[in-house]
C-alpha cells in the first residue's frame, strides 16, 4: 500500500459496508504519511454527502488514521477545548485517489474533560441487519470501542496531552 506524501492535499472517502460511497472530505493536508499512520488536518473543508448535500466544517480538525486499528479519530479545536469524534471503521487504505475506510456507524464522542458517549447504536443495529454484518465483524467493532475507550482513559495516542495542539501548530505552517 502506498503512503500519502507529507504536505500533500488529499481527499478522504468514507464508504458503507455494502461498498456505497458515504461521504467525501476535500482538501485535507497530510501532516504525517506512512503506510501505517496518516495524520491529516483540515479547516473549513467542504464535505459531500452521498445524497448530494454539501457542508463546510466549522473548526480546524486533526485527523488520525491507522492501518491496523478499526477506528479513526478526529480532534476538533473549539473555543472551549478539544472535542474528539471517533468513527468505528475499517482500517484505512490509501491509493492515488484518496484515503479510504468503511464507516460502521458506531461513534465515540469524547469531550474536553475526557468523558465520552457511544453514539449511533441504533443506526449500527439497522445497518448490521440490512447489510448482514458477520458475527466476527460485530465482535471486532465492539472490541475496538473498548480499545478506544481505554486509549481515552489512558490519554494515549491522539488523546495524549498536547497531541492535537502540536499537530495543529504544524498544520498552520502549511496554510495556503
Amino acid at each position: 500500500m502506498a503512503a500519502p506524501r507529507t504536505g500533500s492535499k488529499i481527499q478522504i472517502h468514507s464508504y458503507k459496508h455494502n461498498g456505497n460511497l458515504h461521504r467525501i472530505w476535500d482538501n485535507s493536508i497530510v501532516l504525517k504519511g506512512t503506510e501505517t499512520v496518516v495524520i491529516g488536518a483540515n479547516d473549513k473543508t467542504e464535505v459531500k454527502e452521498s445524497d448530494g448535500r454539501t457542508w463546510i466544517t466549522r473548526e480546524p480538525a486533526i485527523c488520525y488514521f491507522h492501518a491496523k486499528h478499526w477506528f479513526n479519530i478526529i480532534g476538533m479545536l473549539r473555543n472551549d477545548g478539544i472535542y474528539y469524534y471517533c468513527n468505528i471503521s475499517s482500517p484505512f487504505v490509501y491509493d492515488e485517489e484518496a484515503l479510504k475506510y468503511i464507516d460502521y456507524d458506531l461513534d465515540l464522542k469524547v469531550y474536553p474533560d475526557m468523558t465520552f458517549d457511544v453514539l449511533d447504536e441504533d443506526e449500527y443495529a439497522l445497518h448490521k441487519k440490512q447489510m448482514n454484518y458477520p458475527v466476527v465483524l460485530d465482535r471486532i467493532l465492539y472490541n475496538n470501542i473498548e480499545y478506544l475507550q481505554r486509549w481515552v482513559m489512558q490519554r494515549k495516542g491522539p488523546f495524549s496531552p498536547g497531541f492535537v495542539d502540536q499537530w495543529y501548530e504544524r498544520f498552520l505552517t502549511y496554510r495556503w
